[in-house]
């Protein structure tokens, strides 16, 4: 469901440019972002592993 929110457009705009600089590769952009969690790990949260066990078993 799209919706008219000036933030959410903001974001798909900025994702869809991501993309198309990885040339819409799967691997190119996984690496991008790996990358970005590397230069910048205080961007990101991590989880302990029970919380991902959980999280996946609630899927």
């Amino acid at each position: 469901m799209m919706t008219d929110d000036p933030t959410l457009d903001r974001i798909r705009e900025i994702r869809c440019q991501i993309s198309a600089e990885c040339d819409h590769d799967p691997k190119k952009l996984i690496d991008h972002y790996q990358e970005l969690e590397q230069r910048h790990p205080e961007r990101f949260i991590q989880l302990r592993q029970e919380e991902v066990s959980k999280k996946l078993k609630a899927e």
